[in-house]
């Protein structure tokens, strides 16, 4: 059975995941409501990038997590995660 620190640290990871894709889907929802002519305004630029960075942080963190989970229970043998991008050279 897993660590209690494991499922809550997979929880609070899924969160953050599902907070930040929120929060992307609520500016896209503006932004696809917007005329097709209409310039992208600068604090919608300035929140797309904040919150791109933090969806990215945030599902790598959960990508990570999820490997390393899978890892230690001997399903993968090496995490994606490592930067090969699960590709042997």
């Amino acid at each position: 059975m897993a660590d209690l620190t494991e499922i809550e640290a997979l929880k609070a990871s899924l969160r953050g995941a599902a907070r930040t894709a929120a929060a992307l889907s609520d500016v896209a929802a503006r932004i696809e409501g917007s005329d097709a002519r209409a310039d992208v305004g600068e604090a919608d630029l300035e929140e797309l990038q904040r919150l791109s960075l933090a969806n990215a942080l945030a599902a790598q963190a959960l990508r990570g997590l999820v490997e390393s989970m899978l890892k230690r229970r001997g399903k993968i043998a090496e995490p994606v995660a490592d930067g090969a991008g699960g590709i042997d050279e």
